[in-house]
């Protein structure tokens, strides 16, 4: 097996690159992403924005990958801004597939969405299974339409398992996230007419889904969602936040308030905040043969056991 990753600067494809580099049944793990991995591994790495379509095509083709694990979906404020979030997630896709398809030997295509495919329009399922059709409201939930559809196309011209690992929002200690960076914030909004609630992922348990998708493809989309579900307020209560009730316009207040704050609230970010977002993820462990060992509880306790970041005053020439 030849593993390509997409992304693999990121924690998710880190930890996945530092899995399979250990995989006796793996030969080589190459990875692509505008960052370099945090940790180390045994993995050929080479820092490439994905909207160098050229370099992009050119890495993959000659690596002749068996088994593609598409991981570069840049959330808006995770790592990148909106704009360029959805340029790099828009051209890394196309690059990434095409390249790859073309290259002859795949076998497997892997790739990380989200249940934000499903939106939450009005009379729209409150936990939706993997039958549901995605219905997006969101321009990331779009976004991850767009990659979905364009990697099961590929899937099909080359006649490959396509798995969709459909994940509930990513919440985790030095993970990327603008929801966890929101819910750290001094003071937490919640929808006082609704306050709904959401289902919640580690990162641990997402990259132990990708490593079984691997091992064991599924043709078709598998939903990963932490067990049970929170609110705002209740998340705020058990992170000594202060909640504050917001309604209609007061919206806008709240989310120039959580940015300047430093954790900026993209538009799925607020539907979530507002509508909800929680889905039926019963099928992973049948399916890929693991399920989320983290319920969304523990994960949002182990997001504010996370230490703040503590400011050192520099030594004074007299103390020195």
């Amino acid at each position: 097996m030849r593993v390509l990753i997409t992304g693999m600067g990121g924690e998710l494809g880190t930890r996945l690159a530092i899995e399979l580099g250990a995989d006796p049944g793996v030969d080589a793990v190459m990875g692509l992403d505008i960052d370099p991995p945090r940790r180390r591994h045994h993995a050929e790495f080479h820092r490439v924005d994905p909207r160098d379509r050229d370099r992009t095509r050119s890495l993959i083709r000659e690596f002749r990958p068996t088994a593609l694990v598409h991981l570069g979906v840049y959330e808006p404020y995770a790592r990148s801004s909106p704009r360029s979030a959805a340029e790099r997630t828009a051209a890394g896709t196309v690059s990434a597939v095409t390249a790859a398809v073309d290259a002859g030997g795949l076998d497997r295509i892997i790739v990380r969405s989200g249940i934000e495919v499903y939106g939450r329009r009005r009379g729209s399922p409150v936990r939706p299974d993997e039958q549901v059709r995605p219905d997006p409201t969101s321009p990331f939930g779009r976004e991850l339409v767009h990659v979905e559809r364009a990697c099961v196309e590929a899937g099909l011209h080359a006649a490959v398992p396509v798995t969709l690992l459909r994940f509930a929002p990513l919440v985790g200690p030095h993970f990327p996230s603008p929801l966890g960076r929101y819910l750290r914030t001094p003071a937490v909004g919640f929808s006082a007419v609704a306050d709904p609630p959401f289902s919640l992922l580690h990162q641990q348990d997402a990259a132990a889904a990708l490593l079984a998708a691997v091992r064991r493809p599924v043709d078709g989309a598998v939903n990963v969602v932490g067990a049970g579900a929170v609110t705002a307020s209740q998340a705020a209560r058990v992170g000594r936040r202060l909640p504050v009730p917001v309604v209609g316009p007061g919206w806008w207040a709240a989310r120039r308030f959580s940015e300047l704050a430093g954790a900026p609230v993209p538009d799925h970010v607020h539907e979530l905040l507002v509508r909800g977002r929680t889905a039926d993820g019963s099928r992973a462990g049948e399916r890929l043969g693991v399920r989320p060992r983290r319920s969304t509880a523990e994960v949002l306790h182990e997001l504010y056991a996370w230490a703040e970041v503590v400011q050192l005053a520099a030594p004074s020439a007299e103390a020195a």
